[in-house]
């Protein structure tokens, strides 16, 4: 089933974030059995030229690529899909109209505003049409709910047809509210609350990326009902393994 289907269904689904430009790290990650995978153009240093050569090899694996955006530009948005990416994480979502925004960015007239160019996505003008019936039934668009007016406005963000899933930003979230990575206050945590409730009452799926390599955390995220998580990230992975295992063998020495 493709990832469309299982959100729209509300069905579970793990992802975690790449963030190093090497095609390995994709490679290995998408094999290992991930939903789907992120590639972090917000919070690294991936360039445009890099996501499309990672975006090629999760293809090749049949992972959908996800690609997190820097703002919600439509400039920006249309190069990323023209590149192949099977959708967008737009940050800052904070009212309806941004949510419309980022959907109008994805489509093609008359359902959307993208210009229309020809490049990976539409195999380079051998297959725009086909790429336009693949869009309409394939591509994702997560809305990044990530500061405290999102919060007041989400049952109208999450409405917006077009919005496929929303995953929770906490750090951002709780600099908003003035309690910047204080992510237990309560405050913070009746935020996180609001939001998990209106998902369910408007039928989009969404959760929360749990950043380390934590299971227990990650299910005590499922427990809670949400069901589009994004699992740590590829430094962290590397970085706690490394750390976790010299820790062990120089124990033992």
């Amino acid at each position: 089933m493709q990832l469309k289907s299982k959100l729209a269904n509300s069905e579970l689904t793990i992802g975690s974030w790449i963030t190093l430009g090497h095609t390995a790290i994709a490679e290995i990650m998408a094999s290992a059995g991930f939903d789907w995978l992120v590639l972090d153009m917000e919070h690294s240093v991936l360039e445009l030229s890099e996501a499309q050569t990672i975006i090629q090899v999760l293809d090749k694996q049949q992972c959908p690529a996800i690609v997190r955006l820097t703002s919600n530009q439509p400039d920006q948005i249309k190069r990323v899909m023209d590149a192949g990416a099977t959708g967008v994480m737009v940050p800052m979502i904070k009212c309806a109209a941004d949510a419309q925004a980022a959907v109008q960015s994805v489509y093609y007239p008359p359902r959307g505003q993208r210009g229309v160019g020809l490049a990976r996505a539409q195999g380079y003008g051998a297959s725009f049409t086909e790429y336009q019936h693949w869009l309409e039934e394939n591509a994702i668009i997560v809305a990044m709910i990530e500061h405290v007016d999102a919060v007041h406005d989400i049952d109208a963000i999450l409405s917006v047809p077009g919005i496929d899933a929303y995953i929770i930003g906490p750090y951002d979230l709780s600099g908003s509210m003035g309690r910047p990575g204080e992510l237990n206050h309560a405050n913070v945590q009746a935020a996180i609350e609001l939001v998990l409730k209106a998902g369910q009452r408007t039928g989009k799926p969404g959760g929360i990326h749990v950043i380390e390599p934590d299971p227990d955390a990650l299910q005590q995220r499922i427990n809670a009902g949400f069901n589009f998580l994004g699992y740590t990230l590829d430094i962290r992975i590397i970085d706690s393994l490394c750390r976790d295992h010299i820790k062990l063998i120089r124990s033992t020495l």
